[in-house]
């Protein structure tokens, strides 16, 4: 059996040691938080868009990473600019460690044909890392010693195209340039933690259609791809039917990760919810002490004139 008090330290490894498999914050229900990864997308639907989502990874594991985002993003009217803010924070280990994300985005779009619209986005910002080195144990259940950082600001920029219609999207982005170190400790004692956590460059394909199967039902296949120096290809498919635009379900895979289910309810107008259930496949997912992965999602719209959305609740 595994002991709780070595449980953070084991995440805490997995995360900063194991940093080359996922460094960015991964998420199930991506179709619909775009602007996470990519600048390019913000003021693509045409309407003032403020975004929730909470993600609570490997959910029985003592001290499993936590997610909570919050983005707002907007055209700016009459103009081809858009903007967005966005705030992510990162929680592992209870507490442990803590990383906060502050993000400034803009995008300018041009029309290359009668449907289809491309955009250029910018994103600038940076994170605050907080680490305590209090809250982790060992194997004989000992404090593992450390300085502890608090608030250490790392600036970053992005940059990203994205191109739709209203019946399919894709893009591309970068969404850190900047390679950070996060923290080194070179302390000898037993008891010590030693290594130094650099990110790497996350560069993310994203791509998607909608086919109208008939007046009633559409069917909405998506993909995401991510590729960072170091680790294997990560690829997310998903696919989604939507009823009467009002309720969607679907699953997705991720490539020799999990599986997923989806659900969404756009419940009026201006506001959806989405949810998202993950199954580990591999050996952690075989765990007792892993009950999957969770996703809420709810979104509201300032419509005004709902016919001027670009592809209203699709993408």
């Amino acid at each position: 059996m595994i002991k709780k008090g070595f449980l953070p330290l084991l995440l805490l490894l997995i995360a900063f040691q194991g940093i080359q498999a996922q460094q960015d914050a991964q998420y199930t229900q991506y179709m619909f938080n775009t602007i996470s990864v990519n600048p390019a997308y913000a003021g693509s639907r045409g309407q003032l868009s403020i975004a929730g989502l909470y993600r609570s990874q490997w959910a029985g594991l003592d001290g499993a990473p936590k997610t909570q985002t919050l983005s707002l993003n907007s055209p700016i009217r009459n103009s081809k600019v858009g903007y967005g803010v966005s705030i992510v924070n990162d929680n592992l280990g209870d507490g442990v460690v803590q990383e906060t994300y502050f993000d400034a985005v803009v995008s300018y779009t041009i029309d290359v044909s009668q449907v289809g619209k491309l955009s250029f986005g910018l994103k600038a910002g940076g994170n605050l890392l907080n680490l305590d080195f209090t809250g982790l144990q060992n194997f004989d259940n000992e404090i593992v010693s450390g300085d502890n950082i608090e608030n250490k600001f790392s600036p970053n920029f992005g940059v990203g195209v994205y191109y739709h219609t209203d019946k399919f999207y894709a893009g591309f982005s970068a969404p850190n340039l900047l390679a950070t170190s996060h923290f080194d400790n070179s302390k000898t004692d037993a008891n010590s933690v030693s290594f130094l956590s650099k990110d790497r460059i996350n560069f993310y394909l994203i791509t998607g259609y909608v086919f109208d199967l008939n007046s009633h039902v559409k069917f909405k296949p998506a993909l995401l791809m991510k590729a960072v120096g170091g680790a294997p290809l990560q690829a997310d498919v998903s696919a989604s039917f939507l009823f009467n635009e009002k309720f969607s379900m679907g699953a997705a895979y991720r490539w020799d990760a999990a599986v997923s289910a989806l659900a969404g309810f756009q419940i009026t107008d201006q506001f959806m919810l989405g949810l998202a259930y993950d199954k580990e496949t591999t050996e952690l997912g075989n765990t007792r002490f892993n009950d999957g992965s969770f996703e809420v999602f709810l979104r509201f719209e300032l419509v005004r004139a709902y016919q001027r959305l670009v592809s209203p609740r699709f993408f």
